[in-house]
């Protein structure tokens, strides 16, 4: 599962903003953000912010993730 670093990468990589993902995600703001700044959120929503960015082309890996060019929004 993603870490919040890997979160806040693909979030700024995508030029998403907290409000943007929690309207693709529908995961409310106060727990982006809280996931964010490391604090814990469950499996459920974090699998709802990452199916949401994976969307608009993040790719999640283990060692970072990856921003795909060119993925339809």
């Amino acid at each position: 599962m993603i870490t919040a670093t890997q979160f806040r990468m693909a979030r700024a990589g995508l030029k998403l903003s907290v409000d943007e993902v929690a309207g693709l995600s529908l995961v409310s703001k106060s727990t982006i953000t809280r996931f964010e700044n490391g604090g814990a959120i469950t499996p459920v929503m974090k699998q709802a912010l990452v199916n949401a960015l994976e969307k608009y082309g993040a790719s999640f890996k283990p060692d970072g993730v990856y921003i795909n060019v060119g993925v339809a929004q």
